[in-house]
C-alpha cells in the first residue's frame, strides 16, 4: 500500500504529518540524549512534549528546527530532510528558545523589523506585519520603547510576535512560560490559544502539567530520552491515574503499610506526603479516618498529568 501523502507550498507532507521521526536519537559523545523515538504531528494540532529537565525535549526540538543534525533514526519537517534541506524548513518555521534573545538596544518594533529583513521580506510588508503582530501581542502602547525595560512576559510575548514575522507554517516554543508570573502566563496561554484558531501547528516543551493540559491536544511524556507515553491529556490519566487523588500529610512519621492497606487502588510515598489514587477520595479519606489515622492536612482533588509522570517515572515532574 502506498502512503498517503499531501502537498502543502509545494512540500510534500507525507501520512499527514508536519513532522515525522522514526528511530529519532541524538548523541554527544557516549551520552544518548534522544534514543529512538517515534512521532508525528500532525497539521493544526498542538503537540507538547512533557517531562522534566534533561528528559531530551530540548534536544528533539534543536533537531527539528534544523540547528543540530541528528545522529541516527529518520527526520522529516514540512515533507523535507534537515539535513539536506535546513535553509528551505527553517524559512517556514517560527522558534521561540527558552531565553529571549532580543536585541535590547532596539525598540520593540524595531526588532520585528530587523528579524522580518532575514527572510527576506519587503519592507512594506514587514512594516504591516508589525503593526498586526504589535496587537496581536498587545505591545502596541510600547512598540516604540526599547526593550531592555520591558517586564519579563513582555519580553515572551514579544519573542513570540517576532517568530511570526514570516507567517510560519509551524511554531516551535521551548518552555514558553518559564519563569512567568500566573497572569503573564496565562496571558501567554491566550495568545497561543488563538493561534491554534488559526491555525497554526503548534510544538511545545514544558515541565508545567497545568501548561500541557491547557494547550495541547496531544503530547508525549519523555524521560531519559525516550518517549514513556503518548496521548491526549485526557486519555493519559484516564490510562495511568485514578479519577481522584488523596493527599494526605502527617507531621510524624508516616502510617506503616499495613495501615493504609486497602485505603486506595495505589499509594504512591513521598518525601512529604503520601498520595492515595481512588475512584472516591472523600471515601478513602472517611475509611483513613476510622482506622485512626490523623494527618496533618488532607486534600481531594483530581487525577493529573504530574500524577501520570509519577506512576511512569517513579518521580515528579519537577524533579
Amino acid at each position: 500500500m502506498v502512503a498517503e501523502s499531501t502537498v502543502q507550498d509545494g512540500a510534500l507532507v507525507r501520512d499527514g504529518a508536519l513532522v515525522r521521526a522514526r528511530g529519532l536519537a541524538k548523541r554527544f559523545g557516549d551520552f544518548e540524549a534522544v534514543r529512538g523515538i517515534d512521532l508525528d504531528v500532525r497539521p493544526g494540532e498542538a503537540f507538547g512534549f512533557l517531562g522534566p529537565n534533561g528528559a531530551g525535549k530540548s534536544s528533539t526540538m534543536r533537531m527539528v528546527s534544523c540547528v543540530s543534525p541528528r545522529t541516527g533514526g529518520d527526520l522529516t519537517v514540512l515533507g523535507m530532510d534537515p539535513h539536506t534541506q535546513g535553509p528551505a524548513i527553517r524559512a517556514r518555521l517560527g522558534v521561540v528558545p527558552q531565553q529571549d534573545n532580543l536585541d535590547n538596544e532596539l525598540t520593540v518594533r524595531q526588532n520585528l523589523h530587523v528579524y522580518g529583513r532575514y527572510f527576506g521580506l519587503s519592507k512594506a510588508h514587514v512594516r504591516a506585519k508589525a503593526v498586526e503582530l504589535l496587537e496581536f501581542a498587545q505591545l502596541v502602547d510600547r512598540a516604540d520603547d526599547e526593550v531592555e525595560p520591558l517586564s519579563g512576559g513582555m519580553k515572551r510575548r514579544l519573542t513570540i510576535a517576532r517568530s511570526l514575522i514570516n507567517d510560519p507554517q509551524l511554531l516551535l516554543l521551548d518552555e514558553p512560560t518559564t519563569g512567568l508570573d500566573p497572569q503573564a502566563r496565562h496571558l501567554l496561554w491566550d495568545r497561543l490559544f488563538r493561534l491554534r484558531q488559526q491555525g497554526v501547528t503548534l510544538i511545545i516543551t514544558t515541565h508545567y502539567m497545568d501548561e500541557a493540559e491547557q494547550l495541547c491536544d496531544r503530547l508525549v511524556v519523555m524521560d531519559g530520552g525516550k518517549i514513556v507515553a503518548e496521548g491526549s491529556p485526557g486519555e493519559l490519566i484516564a490510562r495511568y491515574c485514578s479519577r481522584e487523588v488523596l493527599e494526605l500529610r502527617f507531621t510524624t512519621d508516616k502510617p506503616d503499610a499495613a495501615a493504609i492497606d486497602g485505603l486506595a487502588d495505589r499509594v504512591e510515598v513521598l518525601p512529604d506526603r503520601l498520595l492515595l489514587y481512588t475512584a472516591d477520595g472523600e471515601a478513602s479519606l472517611a475509611a483513613a479516618h476510622q482506622r485512626g489515622l490523623a494527618p496533618a492536612s488532607s486534600l481531594v482533588r483530581r487525577g493529573t498529568l504530574e500524577d501520570v509522570f509519577l506512576r511512569l517515572t517513579g518521580r515528579t515532574l519537577v524533579d
